[in-house]
């Protein structure tokens, strides 16, 4: 009983202690939820929209600059950011640019400059590299990140290529995309991190964090399973109830979450009828459940 009261104080204090007006940051809805990840909605380029819940940014009209858009939120390292070309135009030369700033996106005056290279690379704090126009064609799916040792990576395919070299890492950094040349619009698929027994995800905005036009749910390929994709994670077959912290943890909860036994299953319906993690409703144990 003492665990259970625990581990809903620590959850509930968790939860109270930032509000929904503070920054996307604050929002997790797992253990293993690197937090939601958008395009910044207010530091973007002359010519760029923003549409479905911040994650599809595309040009307006048809040029080959003003395309600069930058992460929600700081980025950690070893953070791969996932995206998609969904358009482009052939009648510019050159195609996307992705890199990494220490400069928060909210300090930024507008307009913004109109293009990552070399109006941005040329001032302090800001690092990006040009992709070759062959691996942006639109359906092309990429992701980038920046090493321990300070390096932007690229991998198509899944096969990474060091591009870069020299970003600080002492300092916050927010992801910077110049949605330049060819690319007319990209979608943000989210982002995760690799580790040794599990892979921590982003997961979608929660649309009361959001101003913008348009919803998640308004993407084509995001369905109500992506929900709880931070939460696929590969992990060891054995994992310990969380509440008795003794038996193996067989329940699988309607949230994605297993993380309780038989017998701590039927007791936190009773008492609490929340995950003890992220605090979705739970049903009550079925009959095979019980056995």
């Amino acid at each position: 009983m003492r665990s259970i009261t625990y581990l809903f104080k620590m959850v509930k204090q968790i939860n109270n202690k930032n509000s929904v007006l503070q920054s996307e940051v604050s929002h997790r809805c797992s253990l293993l939820c690197l937090g939601p990840l958008a395009f910044h909605r207010q530091a973007v380029g002359e010519k760029i929209r923003l549409s479905h819940g911040g994650r599809l940014a595309e040009k307006s009209e048809t040029t080959f600059k003003n395309g600069l858009v930058f992460s929600s939120r700081p980025v950690r390292v070893q953070e791969r950011i996932r995206l998609r070309v969904q358009r482009d135009s052939f009648i510019w030369d050159g195609a996307l640019r992705v890199g990494f700033t220490n400069v928060p996106p909210s300090a930024r005056s507008l307009p913004l400059p109109c293009m990552a290279i070399p109006n941005l690379t040329d001032k302090p704090g800001h690092w990006a590299v040009p992709l070759n126009e062959s691996v942006c064609e639109a359906g092309s799916e990429l992701e980038f990140w920046v090493s321990d040792g300070g390096s932007i990576y690229v991998a198509v395919n899944n096969r990474p290529h060091k591009e870069l070299t020299g970003v600080d890492l002492s300092q916050p950094l927010w992801a910077m995309i110049d949605i330049y040349g060819q690319t007319s619009s990209i979608l943000l698929l989210g982002s995760e991190k690799r580790k040794l027994f599990c892979t921590r995800r982003s997961c979608p905005p929660p649309e009361s964090l959001s101003s913008l036009a348009g919803s998640v749910s308004d993407v084509s390929d995001f369905t109500g399973d992506d929900c709880i994709s931070c939460l696929d994670t590969e992990i060891p077959e054995d994992i310990t109830c969380v509440v008795c912290k003794v038996k193996e943890a067989r329940i699988t909860l309607p949230c994605g979450h297993r993380c309780l036994c038989k017998d701590c299953n039927s007791r936190v319906f009773q008492e609490f009828g929340t995950c003890p993690l992220c605090r979705h409703k739970i049903r009550a144990p079925s009959a095979e459940e019980l056995v």
